[in-house]
């Protein structure tokens, strides 16, 4: 059984980091590219960051390049989400998810599986 377990999410002030992580477990994790998403109360599902199955390949939505930061230990089946600079605009449900299907990783259909979210809450 597929499953992908966010956590470190929380309340912080704008400014300040948060790291959150993503540990996946029933699936060869090396063989998935991961992304992280983000929804927000009324919007939708957007993407933020994905890394490629060795870890080698980063991409970014342009609202965080430069603030987050995406990596990954496959052989600790786990990815991280590094938060700097956070803004209460980045206040949302975060997800991870995982992806074999070629297409564009910006694309939630695209994902196969998908965590529960951990919610991040940014004051001003």
């Amino acid at each position: 059984q597929v499953q992908l377990v966010e956590s470190g999410g929380g309340l912080v002030q704008a400014g300040g980091s948060l790291r959150l992580s993503c540990a996946a477990s029933g699936v060869t994790f090396s063989n998935y590219y991961m992304g992280w998403f983000r929804q927000a109360p009324g919007k939708e599902r957007e993407f933020m960051a994905g890394i490629g199955w060795s870890g080698g390949r980063t991409y970014y939505a342009d609202s965080v390049k430069g603030r987050f930061t995406i990596s990954r230990d496959n052989a600790k089946q786990s990815m991280w989400l590094q938060m700097n600079s956070l803004k209460p605009e980045d206040t949302a449900i975060y997800y991870c998810a995982a992806s074999q299907r070629l297409g564009p990783v910006t694309m939630k259909q695209n994902y196969d599986y998908w965590g529960q979210g951990t919610q991040v809450t940014v004051s001003s």
